[in-house]
């Protein structure tokens, strides 16, 4: 475990590929299952359980890219549903077997870093639920591509608590005491004069990303519907996750969602389940608000 900051990009980079990336307990079981049942599962299902994780589905995307590049595809594979068909389900079952458990990982450890990496998968996994959604919406060439964008928008996060939860824990405290705190000035003043984004950026490039899914992942690369889909769907999962449905950042959410999607402020209320109070003066939810249970 890394209990002190790192000085480069390029040494956070080799710290994070030197390691075996744990998978979530649920996941584990869930691919013990489908394992049992081989002969009647299909990729979609396999996909089903990797999308549902983001610490998984880093794995098979990072390691499918290799191939891609051996092979020269027309196209990169940008989805998982891609990786899956390229590797078959025998060869995935034998690669991504008897995977270690973020739960077990940190158990001895500490279990305020697990309870942090948890509600950042959680976060993850809203993300990639309403950017799928809000893609279905405006008819997005590519759904799947969206939604994994935001899936794997804040895995650093999880990488941070799973493997350096000192420090992932040191930049929780440092907004508690200031709830002012913009989250990438506590992680700059914590590791090292670096962001989360740039160790997530610098990571995937390493990792040979393709560049169409850099690009989703990029906040600042471009104000494309496609990119604009990804940051808000992280954004608006961040900000609920953070103080509920009274954060201060949701009224500026809800315009951008809403001019994104093409809709008014009230038709995106009802879309999303919520309701303006009777006082006016906050957003309520209704009794069918569709915030996912993303419990494990």
């Amino acid at each position: 475990m890394l209990d002190h900051p790192l000085s480069s990009l390029e040494d956070w980079v080799a710290f994070f590929s030197a390691q075996d990336l744990p998978v979530l307990r649920h996941t584990q079981r869930q691919l013990e299952h489908a394992r049992e049942c081989k002969d009647t599962v299909s990729g979609k299902d396999i996909t089903r359980i990797v999308m549902h994780d983001p610490l998984l589905a880093v794995r098979v995307l990072a390691y499918i890219q290799p191939f891609t590049r051996r092979v020269r595809l027309r196209r990169d594979i940008t989805t998982i549903a891609g990786a899956i068909m390229m590797l078959g389900i025998d060869a995935f079952f034998n690669r991504f077997d008897q995977l270690p458990t973020l739960e077990d990982q940190l158990h001895e450890v500490s279990q305020q870093a697990l309870i942090g990496a948890l509600q950042v998968v959680n976060r993850c996994r809203q993300a990639a639920h309403y950017a799928y959604e809000w893609a279905v919406w405006r008819l997005d060439v590519n759904v799947e591509e969206v939604a994994l964008a935001a899936l794997l928008h804040d895995l650093a996060e999880v990488l941070l608590y799973a493997f350096a939860p000192e420090l992932a824990l040191a930049v929780r405290a440092h907004q508690q005491q200031d709830s002012t705190l913009r989250s990438a000035v506590a992680q700059q003043e914590v590791l090292g004069g670096f962001t989360a984004l740039q160790i997530k950026t610098a990571l995937y490039r390493a990792w040979q990303f393709p560049d169409l899914l850099l690009q989703l992942l990029d906040d600042h690369s471009s104000t494309a519907p496609r990119v604009l889909n990804v940051r808000f769907a992280v954004n608006f999962a961040r900000h609920l996750s953070q103080h509920g449905l009274r954060d201060a950042a949701l009224p500026d959410d809800f315009r951008d969602i809403a001019k994104l999607l093409n809709l008014s402020e009230e038709s995106l209320m009802v879309r999303l389940g919520l309701a303006p109070s009777e006082a006016g003066k906050e957003i309520v939810p209704s009794p069918n608000l569709r915030i996912p249970n993303l419990g494990n």
